[in-house]
């Protein structure tokens, strides 16, 4: 069978969250698969992270727009291939298309009611091509995949889409997340010691970055140690303007604005630290967590949406809106060398269970399905 995979992003250099899923299953597929016939579709980018193998055809399709691309490029560059079978892995996919579709519907949070406003004009454009885009192709798709038992009931009960539509398979992680010894030339690229608190802010409102940084100040009124807080994925102008809008501007010198860590170094940031926030308000699936828990590394972590499922349910779950909580799982983790530990070896235990030839078995599964 001719299988054609829309992977339009991942030549990009600064990549995130869905990128490095298509990726991965590629590159498992590769590993695993010697019978079908793979063409896998790019939009032209410095990082040429997969090559062309004998079963496995990169395909670069220039356009240039994102919709542009994805309705009109990816699908005339799939009938040129003659692909028997399109999957689509970044929740949209083209509206006028003849080939069989599936398609990873990650989350629908673009469909659901927000509780704030995303000041990110990159963001919204996304979420509005995406609440065009979704429903007139949630019908045509012969099979949806999403990413947790969470996902696949909310996505079930809110489009009412028919039984066994929705195919639910877990993420991986890439085993190049385990403990690392500390390295002064890499951790000194983003600060300049270990054995900090480690957050992956955005200006997304669903990351949670505000509670995070009120979390953080009321921290450190109570700790005796005040360890520092490293952020990434946010400019540090944004997290001047949340300082100075609840006051906390005192506590700037205590916090380091990383901006966009490379993956290579995140199994670096991740093992020196010491634990990592995930505070999001909702997640669909949640890859750092798997990251971070595979380098030895304490989590603080959600009681909302996926991550108890995929964290644990005696992981060091807080309510993510509510500070008081964050603040005092945080002390607890600096208090309590013994929960520390535990979380550390729970959270080693638990990412036995993920892997990205588990989640690739699965797709030539639903693959041969369709």
């Amino acid at each position: 069978m001719k299988i054609g995979i829309e992977a339009q992003r991942i030549f990009r250099h600064k990549k995130h969250g869905m990128d490095f899923v298509v990726l991965e299953e590629i590159k498992q597929l590769q590993k695993i698969d010697k019978r079908n016939e793979y063409f896998i579709f790019v939009k032209p980018g410095p990082d040429h992270c997969i090559k062309s193998s004998v079963n496995c055809h990169v395909i670069e399709v220039k356009c240039p727009s994102y919709p542009l691309w994805e309705q009109v490029a990816l699908p005339r560059a799939a009938k040129r291939c003659g692909v028997e079978l399109l999957h689509c892995t970044s929740n949209t996919a083209p509206v006028f298309c003849n080939i069989p579709l599936v398609l990873t519907l990650h989350d629908i949070i673009f469909l659901e009611p927000r509780g704030s406003h995303n000041k990110s004009l990159y963001q919204n454009l996304g979420r509005l091509y995406r609440r065009m885009v979704v429903p007139q192709i949630i019908e045509k798709c012969r099979r949806i995949i999403t990413v947790s038992h969470f996902e696949e009931e909310n996505i079930n009960n809110k489009l009412c889409l028919p039984p066994g539509k929705v195919t639910m398979i877990y993420n991986g992680y890439n085993e190049w997340f385990s403990k690392r010894n500390y390295d002064a030339k890499v951790i000194g690229r983003y600060i300049d010691a270990p054995d900090y608190f480690f957050f992956l802010g955005n200006t997304d409102p669903k990351k949670n970055t505000e509670r995070t940084l009120l979390a953080y100040s009321q921290y450190l009124l109570k700790s005796k140690v005040k360890r520092r807080l490293l952020v990434a994925d946010i400019k540090a102008a944004e997290v001047d303007a949340i300082l100075k809008r609840y006051g906390m501007s005192y506590i700037r010198e205590k916090i380091v604005v990383a901006g966009y860590i490379k993956n290579s170094d995140l199994p670096h940031i991740y093992s020196s630290s010491f634990a990592f926030l995930y505070t999001s308000l909702r997640e669909s699936f949640g890859i750092p967590l798997l990251e971070a828990m595979a380098c030895g590394t304490a989590v603080v972590t959600s009681n909302t949406s996926s991550m108890p499922e995929i964290a644990g349910s005696n992981a060091a779950l807080v309510n993510p809106e509510d500070a008081d909580s964050i603040a005092m799982m945080m002390l607890k983790l600096e208090t309590d060398d013994d929960f520390r530990s535990r979380m550390i070896e729970q959270g080693l235990q638990r990412t036995r269970l993920f892997s990205w030839r588990n989640t690739a078995e699965q797709l030539l599964g639903v693959y041969a399905s369709v």
